[in-house]
C-alpha cells in the first residue's frame, strides 16, 4: 500500500515530464525507495533551516550522487 501511494505522489510529482522519463524516474525510484526518503528528509531539513528549496535539493542530489549513479545502470 505503502509503494503504491508513493508511486501515485511521485506521478503527480512528475505530471510534465515525458512519459518515458517518468517511467525511468519512477522504476529508479522503486530499486531504492528507501535512498529517496532519506534523501527527501535531508533536502526537508535544509530547506527547515533556511535553504533554498533547489539549492537544497542540488546539494542533497550531489552528497548521493554515487548511489544515484548506481541506480540509473
Amino acid at each position: 500500500m505503502k509503494n503504491f501511494l508513493m508511486k501515485q505522489a511521485l506521478k503527480a510529482q512528475l505530471k510534465n515530464l515525458p512519459e518515458a522519463q517518468r517511467e525511468q524516474v519512477l522504476k529508479i525510484v522503486e530499486k531504492n525507495p528507501k535512498l529517496f526518503e532519506t534523501i527527501a528528509k535531508e533536502i526537508e531539513q535544509k530547506t527547515k533551516a533556511g535553504m533554498d528549496k533547489n539549492l537544497a535539493a542540488v546539494s542533497v542530489m550531489r552528497a548521493h550522487l554515487k548511489e544515484l549513479q548506481g541506480l540509473m545502470q
